[in-house]
């Protein structure tokens, strides 16, 4: 077994150097526009003063779990904490770093056509893709090399986990006040365009994109992958019908690494595009040769490791979970990509007013769920199946579809970087005073970006979905429970409140955007009143304010929704025993995903209804129709950035809390109910 685990490490290393190359490649790409340089250099100093208080609240938090852990485990769940906690801030870390610095370049490389800008923008994002699965790898092998436990490895998903919250949730915070701020007073009371210079919030805006959509992201889909691959290697340890095999414990790491190998080659074919006029197609392409190439190499990978007789039981239930995995992307890019007609039919009803546009982009929301809870429905029951027809336990079925699912991490997270790179990107071009053809390249690398997003939020609930499928299944096993009765009253009670937190959660959020927003757009008023000649260019912003007011907002919202999540599982479980908890976290898995789908896909679909009308459609910008719009995408905001992303990580947070202290829970539980 020793030789795959090399594999696995070796798999890892070479990601993250593969992404080191590709930072210094994209940082020697020519600049030639020094505004252009020099607005770059303000969004990096924003986002790293941002993420370093980030941290420091995040060690305040780790260092508070790190002795309850010491205290409750010993220093070995400690320790894997801290690592996974160091590996997941070392990833956010990272794509944030490079998206900052790639923005520029980006914006020049515009001046050469949509190919080169495009190679530029998707390959700074790779570099976050293949950090985020480099340190997760890495970090998870080394833990399983030297301790050989799977529960010290749960440690490190823990750690994962919480920076992922924090990370979430602030970043989504952050660029939300800045966006809509910016929105409300540029767009609709001023008719100024989006990134213009003189809006004091503009800067603040294309910070939140990196701190929310870089940083943020890249946190919460290292942790859904880190879960899955954990949930695999608790039950391939616990389940009675593996006898000790250590090969069902090994197997999702192997599956990382052939992803990896799947990830870099997909990349090369975005890279690589030719696509002059579609760089959305461009994005989908990679992911599609991504999954093919992982399923030839998982086919391999199985034939190797030799299952006997259960082969067939481990192989077709990753390839299930790969296959839906990309059905409940598409569906996302059905419902919010620019050229599809749930977008144009929502922008069509702009001229009528917001209150359509509203209610058009909602109903399409609700619609987006039924394909994507189908897809998941259907890969659940498929690889239970697939699983048990092969004398393989259905739960660790679901499980590993799940990995299934996330193994081309590389790949998606990839694309979700490039989204907030490119939208930088024009508002680069836009203070440098770049002709309007290079601006037109970045709208269109900026609309595939979105839909780019929307697909990668999508595909990160859906594994989320079976991710905390497999962390519950890893729960009930660790504490004995073997089935719900919902007659009992301990069960259905913690099903409720369960099924509260994530519109609880959502409502926090949300009501936190809600309320730093207000007090953006008031210093934003008060700058255009008091500061002689910025409504005319003749003055600068004090951007530094306004990058200031969502830094302390999204800092100081964040600690309630995050105590939250960690602790009511935790309260749940002591108050009302373990049965009561399990049932507490299926009603948080059904209402987490329901609300996730249905906040990502409509405020994906506004943007872009947005987007569409601003490239001229039903009167264009400034028009009637584009303010309804813009009213639109301001509620959506706050949807598809804030809430809807940080509900996958909030049911995750939570099913590892409740797996990782169900020893104790179940020793000090006061009631069994």
């Amino acid at each position: 077994m020793l030789v795959w685990e090399i594999v696995a490490l070796l798999a890892g290393l070479a990601s993250i150097a593969v992404a080191a190359y590709i930072y210094v490649w994209v940082t020697k790409q020519e600049v030639g526009n020094p505004e252009v340089a020099r607005y770059s250099s303000l969004v990096q100093v924003g986002a790293a003063t941002y993420l370093r208080r980030l941290f420091q609240v995040l060690g305040i938090l780790a260092a508070i779990l790190t002795v309850i852990l010491l205290i409750a485990f010993g220093w070995r769940h400690a320790l894997a904490f801290i690592v996974g906690a160091a590996c997941s801030a070392a990833a956010a870390w990272t794509g944030m770093i490079i998206s900052t610095k790639a923005n520029a370049r980006v914006a020049w490389a515009a001046r050469t056509g949509l190919a080169k800008a495009l190679s530029v923008g998707f390959y700074s994002g790779s570099v976050m893709g293949l950090a985020v699965v480099g340190f997760a790898l890495i970090g998870m092998t080394v833990l399983y090399m030297v301790f050989r436990d799977p529960d010290v490895v749960l440690g490190f998903s823990f750690g994962a986990s919480t920076l992922a919250l924090l990370a979430k949730a602030g970043g989504g915070i952050y660029t939300k006040t800045a966006d809509i701020g910016a929105d409300l007073v540029g767009k609709v009371e001023l008719h100024l365009v989006e990134d213009d210079p003189r809006n004091p919030a503009v800067v603040a805006d294309n910070v939140g994109d990196n701190v929310g959509d870089v940083a943020g992201m890249g946190a919460d889909i290292f942790d859904s992958y880190v879960a899955s691959v954990v949930s695999v290697m608790v039950l391939g340890a616990v389940l009675p019908a593996f006898e000790k095999n250590a090969l069902y414990v090994l197997f999702p790491l192997v599956l990382c690494a052939a992803g990896i190998i799947a990830s870099l080659l997909g990349m090369l074919v975005v890279g690589r595009s030719r696509e002059s006029d579609d760089p959305g197609r461009a994005l989908n392409m990679g992911t599609i040769v991504t999954a093919i190439i992982f399923a030839v190499l998982t086919v391999i990978v199985v034939l190797v490791l030799d299952f006997g007789t259960r082969t067939a039981g481990v192989l077709w239930p990753v390839l299930a979970g790969l296959a839906a995995g990309i059905v409940i992307g598409f569906t996302s890019d059905f419902f919010t990509d620019i050229d599809q007609k749930a977008v144009q039919n929502t922008a069509a009803s702009a001229p009528t007013g917001p209150a359509l546009v509203i209610l058009e982009g909602f109903s399409y929301g609700l619609l987006s769920i039924v394909p994507s809870i189908i897809g998941i429905c259907v890969a659940m029951v498929v690889a239970w199946l697939l699983a048990v027809s092969f004398d393989v336990p259905g739960t660790y079925g679901v499980a590993i579809a799940a990995v299934g699912m996330l193994s081309i991490t590389g790949m998606i997270m990839s694309s979700d970087a490039y989204g907030p790179i490119v939208d930088n990107a024009k508002g680069c071009a836009e203070f440098g005073k770049e002709p309007e053809e290079v601006i037109a390249v970045c709208d269109r690398l900026d609309a595939a970006g979105n839909t780019a997003k929307a697909i990668t939020k999508g595909f990160a609930i859906g594994a989320a979905a079976l991710t905390v499928l497999a962390l519950f299944s890893a729960y009930t096993e660790t504490v004995g429970v073997s089935s719900l009765d919902i007659r009992q009253p301990g069960v259905i009670v913690g099903m409720f409140l369960g099924a509260m937190m994530p519109p609880l959660f959502s409502a926090l959020l949300m009501i936190s955007v809600t309320k730093n927003a207000g007090v953006m757009v008031e210093e934003i008023r008060r700058q255009f009143r008091e500061i002689p000649g910025l409504l005319e260019g003749k003055a600068d912003p004090d951007s530094a304010r306004c990058v200031d007011i969502a830094a302390a907002g999204a800092l100081k919202e964040l600690i309630v929704p995050a105590v939250l999540a960690l602790l009511t599982p935790l309260a749940v479980g002591v108050i009302l025993g373990p049965t009561a908890l399990g049932g507490f976290l299926a009603g948080s898995i059904v209402t987490g995903i329901l609300f996730a789908l249905l906040m990502a896909n409509a405020g994906g679909l506004w943007d872009n209804a947005k987007k569409y009308i601003e490239d001229g459609a039903h009167g264009g910008k400034g028009s009637p129709a584009h303010e309804a719009a813009v009213i639109g995408d301001t509620v959506g905001d706050p949807f598809k950035d804030t809430a809807g992303p940080s509900l996958n990580t909030l049911i995750t947070v939570m099913s590892l809390s409740a797996t990782v202290f169900a020893p104790l829970i179940v020793k000090f539980a006061l009631f069994g109910l």
